[in-house]
């Protein structure tokens, strides 16, 4: 018997100029009739989209028929400026938020609360959780962070958050099923019963996805870089991308994860292609914008 096909998400971040405005909609227009569970929309270092994110997060919710959850960050912002960015997500019909601290800004050396700000990720939860009124996701590492404090610390920081109110956590991306189904198991002896879903991320651009999982922790494998290697020499690399991502997703499906998270990078051809080659197929049309 066939498996069923997993439920999916997407992760797009938000256009800072007009251009990156059509890319975005071409990106949900795309994406958008395999029926995601919701789309997120992230929110830059130290802060820096944070007016962008709301705009973006307004008009997807507005005109795409889909659940839109917003981003929301503590940094360089106090805890009155943060919970009224909530407000306002709220007041655009928006009831999801992917609660984070949020990286620094670039050259600042590291997270340091604003004096009146959220220490954390975790006192943010519980003030968004006392309002009762949004379903919090929050971030999870499966690798170990830049910032752990000790082996372990990952999974014990994210049983925090789910106490503190967080409803489910999307973990940042991997390149091996091994590494998240050890963090899962990990989870499950902590106590943490409460959805844990895998961050995919399809390879577009090896050399940059290289380069971001340098600086967010993330091992990378040696016969991965082989591969890509090769792949783009020989002009092969997006089939080589789809091929592997589709393996990957494949393997934890068979692992019983019923759940994927794709981060797409406002480029959607090859998460449409992985979801295809998952069974996931075009349930509905992007409703048009009158």
């Amino acid at each position: 018997m066939t498996a069923p096909a997993p439920a999916i998400s997407f992760e797009f971040f938000p256009p800072q100029n007009m251009a990156a405005t059509f890319r975005l909609w071409d990106a949900v227009q795309t994406l958008s009739p395999l029926d995601p569970r919701f789309v997120s929309v992230t929110y830059g270092a130290g802060g820096t989209t944070r007016d962008l994110t709301l705009e973006a997060v307004g008009a997807l919710h507005a005109s795409s028929g889909l659940k839109v959850a917003a981003h929301l960050t503590c940094v360089s912002a106090t805890k009155a400026e943060t919970l009224a960015l909530a407000d306002q997500f709220a007041a655009a019909g928006v009831s999801d938020i992917v609660a984070l601290r949020g990286d620094p800004p670039k050259g600042s050396g590291g997270f340091t609360p604003h004096p009146e700000g959220f220490s954390g990720s975790v006192e943010l939860i519980g003030a968004l959780a006392a309002k009762g009124t949004f379903n919090i996701r929050v971030g999870a590492y499966p690798d170990p962070h830049p910032e752990a404090a000790y082996e372990g610390a990952d999974v014990d920081h994210l049983k925090a958050k789910f106490d503190a109110g967080a409803d489910e956590a999307l973990t940042q991306f991997f390149f091996e099923p091994e590494t998240f189904l050890r963090f899962r198991d990990a989870c499950a002896a902590k106590g943490i019963d409460k959805p844990i879903v895998p961050g995919i991320l399809p390879i577009e651009n090896w050399k940059g996805v290289k380069s971001f999982a340098q600086r967010c922790g993330a091992p990378i494998p040696q016969w991965l870089d082989d591969a890509f290697a090769t792949a783009e020499r020989d002009g092969r690399a997006d089939l080589l991308a789809v091929a592997l991502c589709t393996e990957m997703c494949t393997k934890l499906r068979e692992e019983g994860v019923d759940t994927l998270h794709f981060y797409t990078l406002n480029r959607p051809e090859l998460t449409r292609d992985v979801c295809h080659a998952l069974g996931v197929t075009p349930k509905v049309a992007l409703q048009e914008v009158a």
